[in-house]
C-alpha cells in the first residue's frame, strides 16, 4: 500500500480564478505545475482528490472531465511540443495509434489512477489551499480571520 496523499481540488489543482459557478461548473485553467506535479506523485503516492465538489451532483464527473481535457491539451495533438514529463506518461501506454489517440487514452488512465473519494481521507498528507497547520497551539481567532489561501493574498 503506498500512503495516501489528498489534494484539494479548488485553488490547488484548479485555479479558481473564478467564483463558484456550482458543482459541475469548472472554468480556469489548472495552478501552474499541478499537472506534472500529480504525475510524478502517483510514482510514490495513492493520489486521492478531493473538494466539496465530491458529494455534489456531478461534482465529481466534471472534476474527472476536467483533468481529462487539461492533460489533452498538454498533447496538443503534436508529439514533439507536449512537456516530457506527459510524454514519458502517455508513452507508457501507447500501443502505435495516432498520438492525438494515445494523449486521451493516458489521459483516461491517469484519472482511473487516481482516487476520487466522498469524504476526505485518513491521508499522510493533505494540500489545501484553505488550511493551517495544526502544531498543537490554537491559533488566535485574528489570525483565523486574516488568513486568505495563496491565490487571494
Amino acid at each position: 500500500m503506498r500512503p495516501i496523499l489528498c489534494l484539494d481540488f479548488d485553488g490547488v489543482v484548479h485555479s479558481y480564478t473564478s467564483r463558484w459557478q456550482g458543482a459541475s461548473v469548472i472554468p480556469d485553467q489548472p495552478v501552474p505545475g499541478a499537472l506534472e506535479f500529480i504525475v510524478k506523485a502517483l510514482e510514490t503516492y495513492e493520489v486521492a482528490i478531493f473538494s466539496s465538489r465530491s458529494h455534489q451532483w456531478g461534482g465529481k464527473r466534471a472534476m474527472k472531465s476536467w483533468l481529462i481535457k487539461h492533460l489533452v491539451e498538454l498533447g496538443n495533438n503534436d508529439y514533439e511540443n507536449t512537456p516530457v514529463w506527459w510524454r514519458n506518461y502517455v508513452a507508457r501506454s501507447a500501443f502505435a495509434d495516432p498520438w492525438n489517440e494515445e494523449v486521451l487514452w493516458a489521459a483516461k488512465c491517469l484519472v482511473g489512477e487516481i482516487s476520487w473519494p466522498w469524504f476526505k481521507p485518513p491521508a499522510k498528507v493533505t494540500l489545501d489551499d484553505r488550511a493551517l497547520t495544526f502544531t498543537g497551539t490554537w491559533p488566535a481567532l485574528e489570525t483565523l480571520d486574516a488568513f486568505k489561501p495563496w491565490n487571494k493574498a
